[in-house]
């Protein structure tokens, strides 16, 4: 194996399986890495900067004026993020402020909610139609045996597959820690509309009990959009919490360059993942929902909507400051990731005679 190859598969095998070994960058391989390389869309989130927002410090159309500075190509935002200056709370002209300060900054803006209830849905549906935006994410938050909460999200994902055709939108269900991989493609399935797709989130799985690559590639037919973040996994009972770290640092469990480079390769003709979005979650503490030795039919608890509490030692202030810091630092991981595997794609093409023009 040459210079090449081998950190290619040291860079893939960072924090993966043995069971998974990376492939052989082939030049067939490594240009078909640059066109995905070329199309990557990256966008800013609003949870790297939840406490800024929640404070009043940043308003959503700051984290626009965020996404333009740092080059990246859209914002997904929490329909309550922001809390009196959130989207949910603006009137149509303030919403078409906002849109039309997007449009001017050639930026997409993608909406999220934590519910697949209805008054929820009907309620971002309706401000994804006054901003002009057609993606919107969405989990569920039941409490209950596995059997009764996988059938009120699929009677929940019927009504949204109903608004979805009807104002030509796609939603995005996340895996958000409670339900499995296997567990959410049987849901997609069921409903089986095209408008009804998955947002990965690099570390979500781990409180269901799963590994990261088998979580991809359970959900890999659908995934959409994806979250990037780095998490510590914590064993508890006979499952696992995570805590989120800085993306790509030491503290990182996950095999992050193994799940970019999968994700970008989704997609036969072109690429499936239509935004790939950085949510750097520094300090997030989740625990375990699933077990190892869970009943056949188990009970899920209820789950509140994620937040992050400041880490021991902590003032508001010096928790909006660092997180400003901490999502450059995550810019700066991926777009470093990004470009060493450019780098390896384009020496692979001039050592088989291939350079790209």
């Amino acid at each position: 194996m040459n210079a090449i190859q081998a950190r290619f598969a040291t860079l893939l095998r960072h924090n993966a399986s043995s069971e998974a070994p990376p492939p052989l960058l082939t030049p067939a391989l490594a240009g078909r890495l640059l066109e995905r390389l070329d199309g990557i869309r990256l966008f800013a989130h609003g949870y790297p900067l939840l406490t800024n927002l929640t404070h009043g410090r940043l308003k959503p159309e700051d984290l626009l004026d965020f996404a333009y500075r740092h080059e990246l190509h859209g914002l997904s935002l929490h329909l309550l993020d922001g809390e009196e200056n959130s989207l949910s709370q603006m009137d149509p002209a303030q919403l078409q402020a906002f849109a039309d300060k997007a449009r001017a900054l050639g930026l997409d803006v993608h909406l999220e909610i934590s519910s697949t209830r209805r008054e929820d849905v009907d309620q971002v549906v309706a401000i994804a139609r006054a901003i002009g935006t057609r993606n919107i994410r969405v989990y569920s938050r039941y409490e209950g045996h596995l059997s009764r909460v996988m059938a009120l999200i699929e009677a929940d994902l019927r009504y949204l597959v109903q608004l979805a055709d009807q104002f030509d939108l796609h939603i995005d269900f996340e895996q958000h820690e409670e339900l499995k991989s296997g567990e959410i493609a049987q849901l997609l399935r069921q409903v089986g509309n095209p408008r009804l797709n998955a947002l990965f989130d690099f570390g979500n799985m781990i409180n269901a009990c799963e590994q990261p690559l088998p979580a991809l590639q359970a959900l890999a037919p659908y995934i959409r959009q994806v979250h990037l973040k780095g998490v510590r996994i914590v064993p508890e009972q006979n499952g696992f919490g995570h805590y989120g770290v800085l993306h790509g640092s030491p503290e990182d469990d996950l095999p992050s360059a193994r799940m970019l480079f999968e994700l970008l390769m989704l997609g036969e003709r072109s690429p499936q993942v239509i935004a790939f979005i950085l949510e750097q979650e520094n300090h997030y503490i989740a625990p375990s929902f699933r077990q190892s030795d869970e009943a056949e039919d188990p009970f899920i608890p209820y789950r509140e909507m994620s937040e992050t509490a400041l880490p021991p030692g902590y003032t508001a202030d010096r928790m909006m400051a660092d997180e400003q810091r901490w999502a450059n630092n995550q810019i700066r991981h991926v777009r470093g990731l990004l470009r060493e595997l450019r780098v390896l794609a384009e020496l692979t093409l001039a050592e088989a005679g291939q350079p790209r023009a």
